[in-house]
């Protein structure tokens, strides 16, 4: 018979092989559960390697140099930033009274060393006027005059036109010419509409001094520039010229305009100043009751009837000049005699233009 006491270390004993099991279980399963938490952690940390979770967008570092989409690949066509409406243009460019200057401008004279040039050229060197150019608005007639432009001026805008291609050079009296002139009167008209008295310049104008000085402030809703003047600035018959206007934002300016501008109607194979020759004694426009002013030549000059007085010349304008080759020429010559001007120490009474020259 076998003592209690060896009976009770026996290891087949009952009691001593649950206490054994006990402990072997318990820490088994602590290791598989450390082994499984250790698995699943590490395939959470490749997951997320693989695949990771989007973060949250901060709108306030949403900058242009780190777009949202990535259109800089070379198969990808570059495209125009957004463009500003044209009367966010016109605000930008506004003096204090809403004046603004326009010109227009297509391809042919946007060219490097074309009269794009010759024109931003003349406000750097004139008198008093480089701070006007911050007020001059280029209306582009077609996307590569805008292009250029945009990189010498800030305030651009560009027309888009349909069925017309305004890029190439329009001689005058031609039917592209035409409907170039008159896409300008409706435009001017929009920019009366929105409140904005304006200055309109051809682009093949030098301006050499300010002519601000020179305009008629007080009176005068419409003010036009003369191939000829005949010493009456009250005096429709002087024979006038469209590139050069100072108009004065008002009832009766934009109804004139409509009215102008309706008028192409009537003459179908004549440009703007040509038709407005033919309106000017009309009983409408008595009616509609503009007040019309002309420059003096003497200011306001141009290669039909130079300036007489470089002293008090404002402006010189290649007009009665066909080509713009010899344009591109004359105007050259404009800005030499002027630069000659400008190195005198005294004012001179005799000096004389050298042009024109090609555009005679």
């Amino acid at each position: 018979m076998n003592s209690p006491s060896s009976s009770s270390s026996s290891p087949s004993s009952p009691s001593k092989f649950l206490d054994l099991g006990s402990v072997f279980g318990q820490k088994e399963v602590k290791k598989i559960l450390v082994l499984f938490l250790g698995l699943t952690a590490s395939c959470l940390l490749l997951y997320k390697t693989a695949y990771p979770l989007p973060q949250e967008l901060d709108v306030n570092n949403l900058t242009s140099s780190r777009p949202l989409l990535d259109h800089s690949s070379s198969s990808s066509p570059q495209r125009r930033p957004k463009s500003i409406s044209f009367r966010e243009v016109l605000e930008n460019a506004s003096t204090e009274n809403r004046t603004v200057i326009v010109t227009t401008l297509n391809q042919a004279w946007a060219e490097p060393n074309s009269l794009f040039d010759l024109f931003l050229e003349s406000f750097r060197i004139g008198q008093g006027t480089q701070k006007l150019l911050q007020h001059v608005v280029v209306v582009c007639l077609d996307p590569k005059a805008f292009d250029r432009c945009s990189q010498l001026h800030p305030n651009c805008y560009y027309l888009e036109t349909s069925g017309t291609d305004f890029s190439g050079e329009k001689l005058f009296a031609t039917p592209d010419y035409l409907k170039m002139m008159w896409r300008r009167i409706e435009l001017l008209t929009q920019v009366l509409e929105m409140g904005f008295n304006f200055i309109f310049t051809d682009a093949d104008i030098m301006w050499l001094r300010d002519p601000f000085p020179r305009l008629y402030l007080i009176d005068g809703d419409f003010q036009m520039a003369c191939d000829r003047f005949f010493g009456d600035p009250y005096d429709s018959d002087n024979w006038v010229n469209g590139g050069f206007t100072y108009v004065k934002s008002n009832h009766r300016s934009i109804e004139f305009y409509k009215f102008w501008y309706k008028s192409r109607l009537d003459y179908p194979e004549l440009h703007d100043q040509d038709v407005f020759n033919k309106i000017k004694h009309e009983a409408i426009v008595s009616e509609i009751g503009i007040q019309m002013r002309f420059f003096d030549t003497v200011y306001f000059g141009g290669f039909c009837q130079t300036s007489r007085d470089i002293n008090l010349v404002c402006t010189m304008h290649a007009n009665c000049c066909i080509g713009l080759e010899k344009k591109l020429h004359d105007l050259n010559l404009v800005l030499d005699d002027w630069r000659k001007y400008l190195s005198l120490s005294e004012q001179v009474k005799n000096m004389t233009w050298s042009v024109p020259m090609k555009c005679l």
